[in-house]
């Protein structure tokens, strides 16, 4: 499989996110896509390392939002890390699209498929590292065969599609009964709601990935936002992560 030329085609995925760290996801589905490169590159010279891509199809969530031209483009202007957050219904069948428009990373949804190894296996063999979400309503026990292959977890803590929810906290819980089962080479990110007045909580249960839009995109100064955002999750992390 060739993938698009691009400043990260040279990296190893699965060895990127093996390695503990307290990381923001900027969700591009918040910047100007009018200014999507500038707007990224301003998050980029903030640090953040890598770049959170919400996929939707209409089907499974009812908005529609990008797909892999659009990466493609901008896969040509920035080296961070592509995480692709697929919303839709059949991931196995898209997921070389988004590996060839240069994506690093797929996550998709353990509600969409009956055969979530087979998923888990096909991103593995395109030869990027595979993550699973759960809706706030999901248990842990629905990922249960697929714990300890994926390299990431996603917990929603909002309903996917739509932006400007507020932050569910119940799905904490979810949260800290995780980071006691995941492996440290595997990653427990967070998306939905996530701002500063909620970060600290969401670090505090376990969570080492911050999805975040609004409160990045949004803000009169993005780079300052992540790096406030970025330094209260430290703050707030447990001790393994600090």
């Amino acid at each position: 499989m060739t993938r698009e030329p691009g400043p990260s085609t040279m990296r190893a995925p699965r060895e990127f996110l093996s390695h503990p760290a307290i990381r923001m996801a900027p969700s591009v589905l918040s910047a100007d896509f009018a200014r999507l490169a500038e707007h990224v590159s301003v998050v980029e010279r903030a640090g953040a390392e890598m770049l959170h891509l919400d996929v939707m199809d209409g089907h499974f969530v009812p908005n529609i939002s990008f797909g892999p031209p659009v990466i493609a483009a901008l896969r040509k202007h920035t080296p961070l890390f592509f995480d692709a957050h697929l919303m839709i219904s059949e991931p196995k069948r898209y997921a070389e699209a988004f590996v060839k428009a240069g994506c690093d990373h797929i996550t998709f949804h353990i509600e969409v498929t009956d055969e979530p190894v087979a998923v888990v296996e096909h991103i593995h063999a395109l030869g990027v590292s595979a993550g699973v979400s759960l809706n706030p309503a999901t248990p842990v026990s629905a990922i249960e065969p697929i714990l300890g292959m994926v390299d990431l977890v996603l917990v929603m803590s909002v309903w996917p599609g739509f932006g400007g929810q507020k932050f569910m906290p119940e799905v904490l819980p979810k949260v800290a009964e995780l980071r006691q089962r995941l492996r440290p080479p595997q990653r427990l990110q967070i998306d939905g709601g996530i701002d500063v007045a909620t970060i600290e909580e969401a670090a505090g249960a376990g969570a080492d990935t911050f999805v975040a839009g609004t409160a990045i995109f949004g803000q009169p100064d993005p780079a300052a936002a992540l790096r406030n955002l970025l330094r209260l999750a430290s703050n707030a992390a447990p001790t393994r992560h600090a």
